[in-house]
C-alpha cells in the first residue's frame, strides 16, 4: 500500500512538472510580447463585450482595440484572446509642440473644436512638450508643430481663437475670444496654435522715412541671433509667418507697396545717401537741424555747398543705383509729404519720424489698429501728412530754405506729432526733415542772395579774423617782453638771495664758534674751581684723619704706665699673623744634637 502511494506521488509530481513545463513553453514561446525601446504595442481584444455606440477604443472586458498601448519591456498575452502590432512611439523634438486631437470621449457642442478636458473629443487645449509619448494612434492624432520663438526686440500679441467674443474695444478675458492684454516677451513658448494666434510686433524705436516722390519706407530693428541653430530656425519661421501676414495686408491695400516695389522705388540717386547715411544714425539725425542752422548763421558761404544737396530738386531722370535693403526694412508705402506754401509754391519734403511702441501699450495698439503696417498706414502716415500740410501752409517757401525757418517747422511738427500720436499710445521721439525740394524759379535767386549774404559774412569774418590775429600777435609780443623782464628780475632776486644766504651762513658760523669758545672757557673755569675745591677738601680730610689717629695713639699710650709696653704691643700687632711659636723641651743631650734630627720630639703629657 505504501508503495502505491509513493508511486502515485511520483506520477503526480511528474504530471505537475510536465504541465509546468508545457505552461512555461506556452507562455515564453507563444504568449511573450517584447516591446523594444522607442516602440509601443497596440493590443486588440478578440472577445468581450461589444463597444457602446460611438466608441472606438475598448476598456477592460470589452472587445476591440484597447485604449492603453503596451510600453517597452516584456509582456505576456494570450494569442488566442488578443492580437497586437508594434508601432513607433511619438517623439516630439526640442522647439516643437504636440497638438493632440482626440477621437474618443464626450461629444462637443456644435461648432466647438477645442476639448474642455481630456475626457472629450476634439483638440486638447494643452499641448505636449518635447519628449516621447505613447498615445494610441487609433484614438488620438498627434500633430507636431513649431513652438513660438519670439526674437529679441519683438513681443507676441496673443489672440484667443475660442470662446465667446469679447466686448468691443476691450481685451479678451479667460474663456473669451479676442486680443489678450498680456503680451509675450522674447523667449520660447509652447503654445497651442489652434487655440491661440500669436502675432509678432516690433517693440522699441522704429522709423518711418518718407523720401520725396520715391515713397515711404518703414525701418525696424534688426533681428538678434540666438545661441543655437534650432532656435534661429524657429525664429526665422516665426518672422516668415509675420511677413506673409503683412504681405497679405499689403496686397489688400492700394497705398502699400510690395517688397519688390520697395526695392525698386528706393533705387533713386540720393535716396541711399539720405537713408543709409541718415536713417542709420540716431545721433546724426538729432543733431542735423541744429548743425544746419548754425552753419547758416555763422559759417557764411561755406553752407552753400552743403545745402545744395539738401535743397536742390531731384531730377526725374536721375540714374538708378542699386540699394541693398537691410534686414530692418519692414515694408514700403506709396505716400510722400507735399503741400503748398503760403506764397503758393509746392514744397516736397524728405522726413523721418522715429516712433516707439511701448510693451505696456502694444497690445492695445494692435487691438485698435492692427499690425505695424496698419498702424503706420492708418495712424502715423495720415497724421504726418495732415500735420505737415497744416503747419507748412503757414510758412513761405523761403522759410524752408533758411535753416532757422526749417528748424522751427521741424520743432512744431515734432511737438504736434508727440501730442497727437501720444493720445493713440504711440510715443514719438523725433520728426526730422532731411531734404526740402523747392521750385527752381524761386530757389536760384534766393540761393544767389543767400550765397552773396553768406559770402559777405565770410569776408567780415575774415576781416575780424585778421584783426584778431594782429591783436593776438601784439599780445604775444607783450607777453614775450614781460616774460624776459620776469626772467631778469628773477635772476636778480636769485643772486640777491644767494648772497644774503651766504652772509647769513658765515655770520651763523662765527657766532657759533664764539659761543663754543665761551662755553669752553666757562667749562675750564668750572673745572679749575672743582679741582681746587676737591684738593682743599682732601687736605682737610687727611688732616682730620691724621689728627684723629694721633689722638688715638696718645690716648692708648696714656693707658699704660710705661711707654715701652705700648711699643711691645705695637710690635706684637705688627707681627705676621702666620707666625707660629713652638716651645722645645731639651732632654738628654745638647740642643745641637736635637736640632740635627729631622724632627724634634715633643714630649707627650702624661
Amino acid at each position: 500500500m505504501m508503495m502505491t502511494k509513493q508511486s502515485l506521488a511520483v506520477v503526480l509530481s511528474a504530471v505537475a512538472g510536465g504541465v509546468a513545463l508545457l505552461w512555461g513553453v506556452w507562455m515564453w514561446g507563444f504568449c511573450r510580447v517584447t516591446v523594444p525601446a522607442g516602440m509601443m504595442a497596440i493590443v486588440t481584444a478578440k472577445s468581450g463585450d461589444p463597444l457602446p455606440p460611438g466608441e472606438i477604443l475598448a476598456g477592460p472586458g470589452q472587445k476591440g482595440v484597447r485604449r492603453e498601448p503596451l510600453t517597452e519591456g516584456r509582456h505576456f498575452l494570450n494569442p488566442i484572446a488578443y492580437e497586437w502590432k508594434l508601432v513607433p512611439a511619438q517623439t516630439i523634438p526640442m522647439g516643437k509642440v504636440g497638438v493632440v486631437t482626440s477621437k474618443v470621449g464626450k461629444e462637443l457642442p456644435p461648432g466647438d473644436i477645442i476639448a474642455p478636458d481630456r475626457e472629450s473629443k476634439g483638440v486638447w487645449r494643452q499641448v505636449l512638450g518635447p519628449g516621447t509619448y505613447r498615445l494610441n494612434p487609433e484614438g488620438y492624432d498627434l500633430a507636431i508643430m513649431d513652438a513660438m520663438n519670439i526674437p529679441v526686440g519683438y513681443v507676441g500679441i496673443v489672440t484667443s481663437q475660442t470662446g465667446k467674443p469679447a466686448a468691443h474695444g476691450a481685451f479678451a478675458k479667460p474663456g473669451e475670444k479676442g486680443v489678450m492684454e498680456e503680451v509675450l516677451q522674447p523667449g520660447l513658448y509652447y503654445i497651442n496654435p489652434k487655440v491661440y494666434q500669436v502675432d509678432l510686433m516690433e517693440a522699441g524705436i522704429n522709423q518711418v522715412s518718407i523720401v520725396g516722390r520715391a515713397g515711404t519706407m518703414v525701418l525696424t530693428r534688426n533681428v538678434v541671433g540666438t545661441a543655437t541653430k534650432a532656435l534661429d530656425e524657429l525664429q526665422e519661421s516665426v518672422l516668415e509667418q509675420q511677413q506673409k501676414r503683412r504681405a497679405a495686408y499689403v496686397s489688400d491695400n492700394a497705398n502699400l507697396m510690395t517688397q519688390e516695389a520697395v526695392a525698386s522705388n528706393f533705387t533713386a540717386a540720393g535716396a541711399r545717401n539720405r537713408l543709409a547715411a541718415g536713417a542709420a544714425s540716431d545721433a546724426v539725425q538729432e543733431r542735423m537741424p541744429q548743425r544746419v542752422a548754425k552753419k547758416v548763421s555763422s559759417k557764411g558761404g561755406a553752407v552753400a555747398a552743403d545745402r545744395a544737396d539738401v535743397l536742390l530738386p531731384r531730377s526725374a531722370a536721375a540714374p538708378s543705383v542699386d540699394v541693398p535693403l537691410s534686414d530692418s526694412v519692414a515694408f514700403g508705402m506709396n505716400q510722400f509729404v507735399q503741400f503748398p506754401s503760403i506764397d503758393g509754391f509746392q514744397i516736397l519734403l524728405d522726413m523721418t519720424v522715429e516712433f516707439e511702441l511701448l510693451p505696456e501699450n502694444i497690445a492695445r495698439v494692435y487691438m485698435l489698429y492692427g499690425d505695424l503696417p496698419a498702424v503706420v498706414d492708418k495712424i502715423i502716415l495720415p497724421q504726418i501728412l495732415s500735420i505737415s500740410r497744416m503747419k507748412g501752409s503757414y510758412y513761405k517757401a523761403r522759410d524752408f530754405i533758411d535753416g532757422e525757418g526749417r528748424l522751427k517747422f521741424q520743432n512744431e511738427m515734432t511737438a504736434e506729432l508727440v501730442k497727437t500720436l501720444g493720445e493713440r499710445h504711440i510715443l514719438v521721439h523725433n520728426a526730422i526733415i532731411r531734404h526740402v525740394e523747392v521750385p527752381v524759379e524761386i530757389l536760384a535767386p534766393i540761393q544767389a542772395a543767400s550765397e552773396a549774404k553768406e559770402q559777405d559774412l565770410t569776408n567780415r569774418e575774415r576781416q575780424n579774423t585778421a584783426r584778431r590775429q594782429a591783436e593776438l600777435n601784439t599780445r604775444l609780443a607783450k607777453v614775450d617782453q614781460l616774460r624776459k623782464e620776469v626772467e631778469q628780475e628773477t635772476d636778480k632776486k636769485v643772486a640777491t638771495i644767494v648772497a644774503d644766504t651766504k652772509r647769513i651762513v658765515a655770520q651763523l658760523e662765527a657766532d657759533t664758534k664764539l659761543a663754543v669758545a665761551e662755553l669752553d672757557l666757562e667749562r675750564a673755569r668750572i673745572e679749575a674751581k672743582t679741582t681746587q675745591t676737591l684738593g682743599e677738601a682732601q687736605v682737610k680730610a687727611d688732616f682730620l684723619v691724621s689728627n684723629e689717629e694721633a689722638l688715638g695713639i696718645r690716648r692708648r699710650a696714656e693707658v699704660f704706665k710705661q711707654p715701652a709696653t705700648l711699643a711691645d704691643l705695637t710690635f706684637v700687632e705688627r707681627l705676621n699673623p702666620n707666625l707660629s711659636i713652638r716651645l722645645i723641651h731639651a732632654g738628654e743631650g745638647t740642643l745641637w744634637t736635637d736640632l740635627k734630627a729631622p724632627s724634634i720630639a715633643v714630649p707627650q703629657k702624661p
